[in-house]
C-alpha cells in the first residue's frame, strides 16, 4: 500500500505573533515543529505500512527549514520526504495550498491512500485535506478515529461525530483526515533517526510541478487576511440574588435596558 502523508509545520507556542503590516504569521525566534494532528497521521500510515507493506511518502509545503519535519518524520517509519518550497508559493490560502499539494502528489505518481490531520494548529480551518481530495476528484472522509478494515482496495472506518461516530467504507484511492483518537504516535529508535539524519529530501519547485501561475500564492488566493485584531474585552456581568420572582424581575428591567440603550 502506497501511502502520502501530508504534513505541515507550525509554531511551537499558544502565543502567536502577527505581523502587523503583512497579516502573517511571524515565526522567526519561534521553534517549529510537526502539527501535532499530522503526528498521529504518520504514526497511522506506519501502521498500515506494516499490516500491507509498500511504502510512505511525506509530503509538506513550506520554507527550507521544514525539511526538519521530514526527517523527523521518516525517523518515525516514512521512507522518502518532499519539500514542496518556491517563493511562487508564498501567501496561500487553503485552496491555492491544496491545489499546489494535490498538484504535487499528482507527480508523485501512484498512490493508494493520503492521510492528513484533521487540521493545522495554527490555522485551525481544516479545509486542506478535503481541498485536496477535491482537487484530485476522490474520495474523502474526515475526522476518522480508528481504521476499522481495510485492505487494497477498500478502507472501513469509524468517523468521529459531535454525539458519537458513523461507520463509512470508501473505495481506494481516498483521503483521510484523523484525530487524536486514532491511536498513539510512537518514539523514533534510534536507528530510524539514523536513517532520517542522511536520508535525501527530494525539493519541488513551481518548475518541477509545472502549476497554473494563477491558482498558487497569493494570486491564486481568494481569501485573503485584510485585518486582524484582538477583540476588545468583555465587560463582567453582575450576579443576582435574591427571591426568584424578584430576580426575574430585575433581569427583565436589565434587559429592557440594554435594548433601549
Amino acid at each position: 500500500m502506497n501511502i502520502i502523508v501530508c504534513i505541515k509545520q507550525v509554531p511551537e507556542t499558544t502565543e502567536v505573533r502577527i505581523n502587523p503590516e503583512t497579516n502573517t504569521l511571524m515565526r522567526e525566534g519561534v521553534k517549529a515543529i510537526i502539527n501535532p494532528f499530522d503526528m498521529y497521521a504518520i504514526e497511522e500510515a506506519v501502521r498500515l505500512k506494516e499490516r500491507f507493506g509498500g511504502k510512505i511518502s511525506v509530503l509538506t509545503m513550506g520554507p527550507p527549514q521544514a525539511d526538519g519535519a521530514l526527517r523527523e518524520a521518516i525517523s518515525m517509519g516514512a521512507d522518502e520526504g518532499y519539500l514542496v518550497c518556491d517563493r511562487a508559493f508564498a501567501g496561500s490560502d487553503t485552496w491555492a495550498t491544496s491545489y499546489t499539494l494535490a498538484g504535487a502528489i499528482k507527480k508523485l505518481g501512484d498512490y493508494d491512500l493520503i492521510i492528513c490531520g484533521k487540521q493545522a494548529s495554527d490555522g485551525d480551518t481544516a479545509q486542506v485535506g478535503p481541498g485536496i481530495s477535491t482537487h484530485l476528484n476522490i474520495p474523502q472522509v474526515t475526522y476518522v478515529k480508528k481504521v476499522e478494515e481495510a485492505t487494497l482496495k477498500s478502507m472501513r472506518v469509524e468517523r468521529m461525530l459531535e454525539e458519537g461516530y458513523e461507520i463509512i467504507e470508501t473505495p481506494l484511492p481516498a483521503l483521510l483526515t484523523v484525530v487524536k483518537e486514532i491511536n498513539e504516535p510512537r518514539i523514533p529508535s534510534l536507528k530510524g533517526l539514523m536513517r532520517a539524519k542522511s536520508a535525501k529530501i527530494t525539493m519541488l519547485t513551481q518548475k518541477e510541478l509545472e502549476l497554473d501561475p494563477q491558482q498558487i500564492g497569493l494570486c491564486g488566493s481568494p481569501t485573503q487576511v485584510v485585518k486582524i485584531f484582538t477583540p476588545t474585552p468583555r465587560i463582567g456581568g453582575q450576579i443576582l440574588s435574591g427571591e426568584i420572582p424578584d430576580i426575574a424581575k430585575h433581569l427583565v428591567d436589565l434587559i429592557k435596558d440594554e435594548v433601549n440603550s
